[in-house]
C-alpha cells in the first residue's frame, strides 16, 4: 500500500508494459514524446499532490489517455501533456484531500532524493522544498493547481484554463487569491547555500552528541517540529512549537531509545537535508526551513512508506 491507501505493486509492471520503463528504447511517436516531457509530467504531479507514489499513478492513468490521441494531429505536445496529467492530479488530489482526514498524525510530504542539478537552480529547488509543499497544503486543489502551473512552470493562463476547465479570468483570479495565500506563509528571509549547509551542519553535531545547548543555538525561538510516522512509527501526533521544546524532545527521544545513532547528510527535495540510521537501519529523514542562519522549521518523515525515493536520485525539472 502507498502512503494514501493505494495499491502500490502494480507500478513497475505497468510503466514496463506502457513502454515507460527508462531502459526501454522508444520508437514510436507517442512514447517518444512522452518519455521526453516525463520528468516534467512527473514534477508537474508531484508538486501538486506531495507524493511521488500517487504522482506516478497520476503519470500512469495519464498515459493511457495519451495513446488515445492521434498524436499527429497535436500541435503542442507539451501543452497537451501537462493539461492531461493536471486534469489526473486534480481528480487525485480531491480524492486524497478526504483521505488525509484519517492519516494518522501529522501528514508531510514525501521526500525525494534528488540530484544535483535540482540543488543547482534555485527557483526549482524552491518549488519542491518540504517548507513549501506544506504550504501548498493549505490551498484548495484548484489553487493549487494553478499557483503550480503559474508561479512554478510559468505556463500561460489560457493553456491553465484549459486543464483546470475554469476560465481565463477566472484563473487569473485565482491565481492571484493562491500566491497572496502562499506568500504570506512562505520562509521571509532568504539564505544561500552555504548559509543552510552550516545550520545542517550545526544541527547534526548537535544531534549526533544529545547537546542540548549545541541545538538551542541553531534552532530559531518559534521553531516548529512536524514528524510524520502515518500510525507505523512513532511520532508526536501535533507540532512541536518553541526551541526549547523541540530541543528537549529530541534530546530526550534520543537518550530515552539509547540506540547506535548515525546521521548522514544527504539533499532532500533539492535542499540540504539528514538521512538518520537507528542501528544500521534507515529510521528517517530530516528536512528543514532555514531563515537568517537559524532553523525555523524541522520535518522528519519516518513513514517507511514515504521512504522509498531516497534510495536512488529523483530527476525533477520545471522545462
Amino acid at each position: 500500500m502507498d502512503t494514501t491507501g493505494e495499491p502500490r505493486g502494480r507500478r513497475k509492471a505497468d510503466n514496463e508494459a506502457a513502454g515507460l520503463d527508462s531502459g526501454n528504447d522508444a520508437t514510436d511517436p507517442a512514447t517518444e514524446a512522452f518519455v521526453a516531457h516525463r520528468n516534467l509530467l512527473f514534477t508537474v504531479a508531484y508538486e501538486m499532490l506531495g507524493s511521488a507514489a500517487d504522482a506516478e499513478d497520476v503519470l500512469q492513468e495519464a498515459w493511457l489517455r495519451w495513446v488515445k490521441v492521434d498524436v499527429g494531429q497535436v500541435s503542442d505536445q507539451r501543452a497537451y501533456l501537462v493539461r492531461i496529467t493536471t486534469r489526473q492530479a486534480l481528480n487525485r488530489l480531491r480524492s486524497m484531500k478526504r483521505r488525509r482526514e484519517s492519516y494518522v498524525g501529522s501528514w508531510l510530504p514525501e521526500p525525494l532524493l534528488t540530484t544535483p542539478d535540482v540543488a543547482a537552480d534555485v527557483e526549482l529547488s524552491e518549488s519542491v522544498s518540504m517548507a513549501l509543499m506544506l504550504v501548498l497544503e493549505t490551498l484548495t486543489p484548484t489553487e493549487r493547481a494553478v499557483f503550480v502551473l503559474r508561479e512554478a512552470f510559468g505556463i500561460g493562463y489560457d493553456e491553465i484554463a484549459a486543464a483546470v476547465d475554469k476560465t481565463p479570468a477566472a484563473v487569473h483570479q485565482i491565481a492571484h487569491r493562491a500566491r497572496l495565500h502562499v506568500e504570506a506563509r512562505r520562509p521571509r528571509r532568504a539564505v544561500t547555500a552555504r548559509q543552510a549547509e552550516a545550520a545542517l551542519e550545526a544541527f547534526r553535531r548537535a544531534l549526533e552528541t544529545r547537546d542540548l545547548q549545541g541545538l538551542l543555538e541553531v534552532l530559531a525561538p518559534d521553531v516548529v517540529a512536524i514528524s510524520d510516522g502515518g500510525g507505523i512509527k512513532q511520532a508526536t501526533p501535533r507540532p512541536i512549537i518553541g526551541a526549547g521544546k523541540v530541543a528537549r524532545f529530541i534530546v530526550g527521544g534520543l537518550t530515552k531509545n539509547d540506540v547506535p545513532l548515525t546521521v548522514e547528510p544527504t539533499v532532500v527535495n533539492g535542499s540540504p537535508a539528514l538521512a538518520l540510521h537507528v542501528d544500521g537501519e534507515l529510521d528517517g529523514v530530516i528536512a528543514m526551513r532555514v531563515e537568517d542562519t537559524r532553523i525555523t522549521g524541522l520535518y522528519y518523515v519516518r513513514n517507511p512508506q514515504k521512504l522509498t525515493h531516497i534510495e536512488s536520485e529523483t530527476p525533477l525539472t520545471l522545462r
